[in-house]
C-alpha cells in the first residue's frame, strides 16, 4: 500500500513538473513575441545578435544531413505520439490505472507543444517584426497605375522570352534543371548577399522532401522549418518552380519572414544567378505574379501582353497546371485556410494574398532602375 502511494505521488509530481515546464515555455515564447511587437528595435537587435547565431549553429548541424531533419522528425513525432496514445487507451481499456495514464499523456503533449512553441518564437516568430528587406535595401514601394503595371509586365515578358530560348528542355518541351538545384540555390543567395549585406553569411543547402506528397496535397511548393533551421521544397513539382522556391525558403533562414519579401528576394537571387535555369525560374515566376495582378486589374491589357509570350513557355505553364490540378481538393483548401490564418496572426493582414504583394516590390525595383 505504501509502495502504491509513493508511485502515485511520483506520478503527480511528474505531471506537475511537465505542466510547469510547459507553462514556462509558453510564457517565454509569448513574452518574446510581445516584446518583439511592442519594444522598438528589439526584433532587429534579436535578429542580428541572437537569431543569427542560432541560425549559424543549428543551420550547420542540420546541413550535415542530406535529408530533411524536419520531415523525419515529423514522422518520428507523429509515430511516438500515436503509440503513446494507443498505449494509454489500452491501459484504460484494461483498467490499469487509466486515469493516471491519461494525465501523463496529456501533460506530455502539453510540454511537447510548449517546447515547440518556444522554439518557433526563437527561430521564426520574432523575425516577423524586424525591419523589412525593402526598407533595409532602400527600396520604397508606392501606388502605381495599371499602365505602369502593364509596362512592367511587357518588360518581364520580353525577359522570359529571351530566357526561354536558353533553357534546357525535355522531350515534351518542358524546362528541365541543368544540374543540382541545391548547390545552385546556395550560390545564388551567397552572390546576392555580396550586394545586400543583410543576406550575407552561411547558407545550408535547401532540401527536397523524401515524400513530396505531404506538400503537394497542401498545394505548398516549400516550407521553412524553424525547429531545425531548414529550407525544404517540393522536389516533385514542375522544374521551373524549384530554383525560385529553394531561394524563397533560404531567405527565411536570414530572418525575412514576410512572404512578399521572400518572394522578391528569391526573384532577385534567381534573375541575378549565373545559371540559365535559375534565371528562367525567377523571370517566369515574377511574370506569373505580375500577370495575375494585371489579369485582375485590366483583362484587355492582360490579353494584349499575354499574346506576346513565346510559345516555348506554354509547355511549362501547362505542366504546372496539370501537376497541381491532381492535388486540388478539400485538403488543399483547409491547408490554404490554415496558412491564411497563420500569416494574418503574424501581422500579414492580407494572409495568403501577401505572396502576391511581391508585385509591388518588382514594380518599385523596375522604376527605380529606369528613372
Amino acid at each position: 500500500m505504501e509502495h502504491n502511494r509513493k508511485d502515485g505521488m511520483r506520478q503527480k509530481d511528474g505531471n506537475m513538473g511537465r505542466m510547469t515546464a510547459g507553462c514556462i515555455c509558453f510564457a517565454a515564447g509569448l513574452l518574446l513575441l510581445y516584446m518583439a511587437k511592442k519594444v522598438t528595435g528589439m526584433a532587429d537587435w534579436y535578429s542580428r545578435h541572437i537569431y543569427s547565431r542560432l541560425e549559424g549553429v543549428l543551420g550547420r548541424i542540420s546541413g550535415l544531413f542530406p535529408f530533411s531533419l524536419a520531415e523525419i522528425g515529423l514522422y518520428v513525432l507523429a509515430l511516438t505520439l500515436a503509440l503513446w496514445a494507443a498505449r494509454t487507451v489500452l491501459k484504460i481499456l484494461r483498467r490499469q490505472d487509466g486515469r493516471a495514464a491519461a494525465a501523463k499523456l496529456l501533460t506530455g503533449y502539453f510540454l511537447a507543444a510548449g517546447i515547440l512553441f518556444l522554439v518557433y518564437a526563437l527561430n521564426c516568430g520574432v523575425n516577423y517584426e524586424r525591419t523589412s528587406f525593402s526598407d533595409s535595401a532602400g527600396l520604397q514601394t508606392r501606388e502605381y497605375t495599371v499602365a505602369e503595371l502593364k509596362e512592367v509586365c511587357i518588360w518581364l515578358t520580353d525577359e522570359v522570352n529571351a530566357a526561354s530560348g536558353l533553357a534546357r528542355r525535355n522531350e515534351d518541351g518542358v524546362m528541365a534543371l541543368d544540374k543540382n538545384e541545391t548547390k545552385g540555390a546556395v550560390e545564388a543567395m551567397e552572390a546576392l548577399g555580396r550586394t545586400y549585406p543583410e543576406l550575407s553569411g552561411y547558407y545550408p543547402v535547401p532540401k527536397g522532401l523524401l515524400n513530396s506528397w505531404i506538400l503537394s496535397v497542401q498545394s505548398l511548393t516549400g516550407i521553412y522549418s524553424p525547429f531545425t533551421i531548414e529550407a525544404n521544397y517540393n522536389s516533385a513539382m514542375t522544374d521551373y518552380n524549384i530554383p525560385f522556391t529553394a531561394c524563397h525558403e533560404l531567405s527565411h533562414l536570414k530572418g525575412f519572414m514576410q512572404e512578399q519579401e521572400a518572394n522578391f528576394i528569391a526573384w532577385l537571387a534567381c534573375t541575378s544567378s549565373e545559371r540559365r535555369d535559375f534565371q528562367y525560374s525567377g523571370k517566369l515566376m515574377g511574370w506569373i505574379y505580375c500577370m495575375n495582378l494585371l489579369h485582375k486589374e485590366d483583362y484587355e491589357a492582360y490579353q494584349e501582353v499575354r499574346a506576346r509570350l513565346s510559345a516555348e513557355v506554354e509547355p511549362d505553364l501547362q505542366a504546372n497546371h496539370d501537376y497541381w490540378e491532381k492535388y486540388d481538393g478539400r485538403i488543399a483548401e483547409v491547408a490554404n485556410q490554415v496558412n491564411d490564418t497563420y500569416l494574418k496572426a503574424n501581422g500579414q493582414e492580407e494572409g495568403v494574398e501577401s505572396y502576391d504583394r511581391m508585385v509591388d516590390l518588382i514594380v518599385a525595383y523596375y522604376f527605380a532602375r529606369t528613372d
